[in-house]
């Protein structure tokens, strides 16, 4: 059989210095497990700009299309702020969404015991938090039309966004969250506001649909995300996967995590419909962003970058196994008390830069064996 292809797409700011970590922890896989990956690069974002005057070539999208999976870094920086939005680098990642067709996008909130001081909220409330937010990717308002800015009858302007969903569109994804909760706690928490938007009450009936037809043994409750919001930092606890639209579980997901205490701790994953060998489309990258304020200091936090790759393991490749390894390897570091700058809390002390948090892991990887 042909070896699992990666496209790796480290981006802008800390993207390359969390990726090379990454890199190790694949070459490791080669060496120690005799899994090798056949592994591609090139450019998205900014740096895709710089090179090619676009934020994502049309040979890259191709590239990206024809692999098993996508690793991701981050993408944008201050000097590209002034581009006209068509080219802003964020695009480039939009991009590669739609194109790819990944509407379900996983982002687990979980946080390690020996981080559980780090949040900002009481240790008992966050102390062993295991969620997954699941949410839809690829339509909404961030992809409706109309949308635009327009001059208005009383010589201003009007910002038009549309929110929208089909049937089809929130079945899909609401599927993709009912299989996880059966490999996890069986209890799916379904956010919209259907008290207000009629896309919300189309939201709330596809999802009971789904559920009365297709998985009648996964709990299923409802909630509008205003509530769900305040539940997050209230009790998260009481969550095990929680599915909701474009714009809410962007809201909600960066709530979620920052209960974990820091953004560099967090990967995700963004699915689509399986390929011809079985495999989703996907793509896997850090929630956190380019940082552009630290790129080059050695100061980036390599652990969601790698997690990301972890989640690549069990959700691209059927290697759950190996992916529990990665994760548990993270967490014998943190627990020794390996920390980078971003995870110092206020008691202080000497962080360790992202090359050595990559040591680290690879040094419990291979304790591990």
């Amino acid at each position: 059989m042909a070896n699992p292809s990666l496209l790796i797409l480290a981006g802008d700011g800390i993207g390359p210095e969390v990726m090379t970590e990454v890199k190790k922890i694949i070459a490791w896989f080669g060496t120690k497990r005799g899994v090798t990956f056949d592994v591609s690069e090139d450019l998205v974002g900014g740096c895709a700009y710089d090179k090619h005057g676009t934020p994502l070539h049309d040979d890259t999208m191709a590239r990206a299309l024809a692999v098993d999976a996508v690793l991701l870094g981050a993408v944008g920086g201050p000097q590209y702020d002034t581009l006209d939005f068509s080219l802003k680098p964020e695009r480039g990642l939009l991009r590669l969404r739609k194109e790819m067709d990944l509407f379900s996008n996983l982002r687990p909130a979980q946080c390690f015991d020996a981080l559980a001081d780090f949040s900002s909220l009481k240790k008992e409330i966050v102390a062993g938090l295991d969620i997954m937010i699941v949410r839809e990717l690829t339509s909404g308002v961030y992809f409706g039309e109309p949308r635009g800015i327009f001059p208005d009858n009383e010589g201003g302007r009007v910002g038009i966004n549309t929110q929208r969903y089909t049937t089809d569109e929130i079945r899909r994804v609401a599927r993709s969250a009912f299989e996880l909760a059966k490999r996890r706690g069986n209890k799916v928490c379904s956010m919209e506001k259907a008290n207000v938007m009629e896309s919300g009450i189309l939201w709330r009936e596809e999802v009971q649909w789904v559920h009365d037809n297709e998985y009648p043994e996964v709990e299923l409750s409802h909630m509008y995300a205003d509530n769900g919001a305040m539940q997050l930092v209230r009790w998260p606890k009481q969550f095990d996967v929680i599915v909701t639209d474009n714009l809410f579980g962007d809201l909600l997901s960066d709530c979620a995590a920052m209960l974990t205490g820091s953004l560099g701790m967090l990967p995700s994953a963004s699915l689509g419909a399986p390929q011809a060998n079985g495999r989703p489309k996907a793509m896997y990258e850090p929630v956190h962003g380019s940082a552009p304020d630290i790129a080059g200091t050695g100061k980036a936090n390599p652990i969601a970058c790698i997690l990301s790759f972890a989640m690549a393991l069990r959700y691209s490749f059927d290697m759950g196994g190996e992916a529990t390894r990665v994760e548990k390897a993270v967490e014998k570091v943190l627990a020794d008390g390996a920390r980078t700058a971003d995870l110092m809390g206020k008691d202080g002390g000497t962080p360790i830069s992202t090359t050595q948090m990559g040591d680290a892991i690879l040094a419990a990887l291979d304790a591990s064996l």
